[in-house]
């Protein structure tokens, strides 16, 4: 299969070498692509060898562009949650793979798109849904008691003064635009012209995080990774912020058997089941290079890590 026989995707993803890298792809290996969204993954992945791809997505646009634009028969498109990708696999009688690679967080064809409502920086309809099914960001955000939105604030974008900011937006309801929320948000937290960032990045980061669980189908991916991967499979993630890399470093960590020993001051702790995961790489960060084309990966992280023969620690999918 040869990179030349797939349609370029209008995005190109976060740290790509390095996750193919990672990944370690062998001619006729199987890979799980967890979050297709434009595709650019997929490509690399098929371009560097992979013999098949099982690319999931949980956004029915991504699913549908992605038939046109890689038209493969190595590609299988699954409309489904990464978090649900040990049983989607399977019903494909696909599993075990050979390798997971997950880009979490909002994809650039979400973010450049104001009808699907993730960007402050262009207007249109407070959505949010990564599914485009469910509660909606401007349904949210016109209902829910002002403690819990700011607690939402503070939990999922680490917003300092989240109470301010929820007192601001439950008294300028209703909200439809993003605009309008955006505008709120900068007068509630004194923003001026030429600041360096913008203070409306955490709340919107916030209300998508909530919406869309992403920390909960995070954890539940990993795990279910964890129980795809063959001996000697790899998985690559790519996280965009401290909340998600927090969640990857501590389930790598922890699967890998790197628990704290005990001294004469502290009992030993008790260790789990046997590791799952070696070979648990250093975080990396996209180089200057990338940075100077694509300044949206300067807070983008990659943690890799090798399947031993272990078996998963909780068949069910909990830990």
């Amino acid at each position: 299969m040869s990179a030349a026989a797939v349609a370029p995707a209008p995005h190109e993803p976060v740290l790509l070498e390095e996750v193919v890298a990672g990944l370690a792809v062998q001619p006729g290996a199987t890979i799980v692509d967890g979050t297709f969204g434009a595709g650019g993954y997929t490509k690399a992945l098929l371009g560097a060898g992979a013999g098949r791809v099982i690319a999931f997505d949980r956004d029915p646009t991504a699913i549908e562009e992605g038939r046109s634009l890689v038209p493969n028969s190595n590609l299988t498109l699954v409309h489904e949650r990464f978090s649900r990708m040990d049983s989607a696999l399977i019903q494909l009688d696909e599993a075990p793979v050979d390798g997971v690679a997950l880009d979490i967080g909002v994809s650039s064809m979400q973010l450049d798109r104001a009808d699907r409502g993730f960007s402050f920086s262009k207007d249109g309809p407070l959505d949010m849904r990564m599914s485009q099914a469910g509660e909606s960001a401007a349904e949210f955000l016109n209902t829910a008691e002002e403690a819990e939105i700011a607690r939402v604030l503070r939990d999922y974008g680490e917003e300092p003064r989240a109470r301010a900011v929820a007192r601001a937006i439950v008294g300028a309801r209703p909200l439809t635009r993003t605009a309008e929320l955006a505008a709120v948000v900068r007068k509630a937290l004194g923003h001026r012209q030429g600041m360096k960032s913008d203070p409306a990045t955490r709340t919107f980061q916030a209300i998508r995080i909530h919406l869309n669980a992403e920390l909960e189908e995070l954890e539940q991916g990993l795990r279910a990774a964890e129980r795809v991967l063959r001996p000697g499979g790899r998985i690559a993630v790519v996280t965009f912020h401290s909340l998600e890399d927090r969640i990857v470093k501590r389930f790598l960590k922890e699967r890998s058997g790197n628990v704290p020993a005990g001294s004469r001051h502290r009992p030993q702790i008790a260790r789990g089941p046997a590791p799952t995961f070696e070979k648990v790489a250093k975080p990396v960060a996209p180089s200057e290079r990338e940075l100077a084309r694509n300044p949206r990966a300067r807070s983008a992280r990659l943690r890799t890590a090798v399947r031993t023969d272990a078996p998963a620690w909780d068949q069910g999918g909990h830990a």
